[in-house]
């Protein structure tokens, strides 16, 4: 069976985590085949948008400890380094929006990956944990910087250290997630919102995530030379001039992601 799986919805390509035997952990082979599929995702100018999510009960677990446990497997540094960095990286450098699914529990590197995606839409029942203080790690896959800049400092570094589990409702009371949404509704509001996001101006979201990946680092000077720069290549766009020619027409834009 296929650790990952890829699908055109559309203009969403939608990768699903595999491995609902184990909640989804990873593994080397699922790690590599989500490099894959994001990669896939990033060269396919028929995709304009991108949802992950799971199969089964989870979102994804984190680490199937079976395999770092296992004298034969990789080390720590390299599921780090080699498994769990480059997809933190393919996520934010893909220049159309990611949108995490979270249909389950998103614990350890599960919870980190969904964090760093663009838009976290979850079923109510599912819920985040920071689970790594519970087996003496730290936590990785960009939690660190992410979860203190989505809910603060103070709360980030509690849910750190005590490995608290976060239903979606109080996800998303507190800024974690975009939004929290009834189970029986969950399938269907994650492809309304994949739409909504493949029908946008695309080249413009992309420059939009470009500048907010900026924005972590930059100051305030550096920050607006950014957007001048940035807003230049949009207003370049032919999705810009639809979107002037529609409004003064007074008609729906039909938007093309270049």
């Amino acid at each position: 069976m296929e650790t990952i799986t890829h699908e055109m919805q559309g203009a969403t390509a939608v990768i699903t985590l595999n491995r609902p035997k184990v909640f989804n952990s990873f593994n080397r082979e699922a790690a590599l085949a989500l490099h894959a599929a994001l990669d896939r995702s990033a060269a396919d100018a028929a995709v304009r948008c991108v949802v992950i999510t799971g199969a089964g009960k989870a979102f994804c677990a984190g680490q199937d400890l079976q395999e770092v446990t296992d004298p034969e497997g990789p080390e720590l540094t390299s599921i780090v380094r080699d498994h769990y960095n480059p997809i933190i990286e393919k996520i934010r450098a893909l220049p159309k929006p990611v949108v995490a699914a979270v249909n389950g529990v998103a614990a350890g590197a599960g919870a980190n990956i969904a964090l760093c995606c663009d838009v976290v839409i979850a079923a109510e029942s599912s819920s985040f944990i920071q689970a790594f203080s519970k087996i003496g790690l730290i936590p990785d896959s960009g939690g660190t910087y992410f979860l203190p800049r989505l809910i603060g400092f103070q709360r980030a570094s509690a849910l750190m250290m005590l490995g608290d589990k976060i239903s979606a409702p109080e996800a998303e009371a507190m800024g974690m997630i975009y939004r929290s949404v009834p189970d029986a509704d969950f399938p269907e509001k994650v492809k309304e919102l994949a739409a909504k996001l493949a029908s946008m101006p695309t080249a413009g979201l992309a420059y939009t995530k470009k500048a907010l990946n900026h924005s972590m680092r930059n100051d305030l000077s550096g920050q607006l030379a950014l957007e001048e720069q940035l807003q230049t290549k949009a207003g370049s766009t032919r999705d810009y001039n639809e979107g002037v020619s529609a409004f003064l027409e007074k008609r729906k834009p039909e938007f093309k992601g270049h």
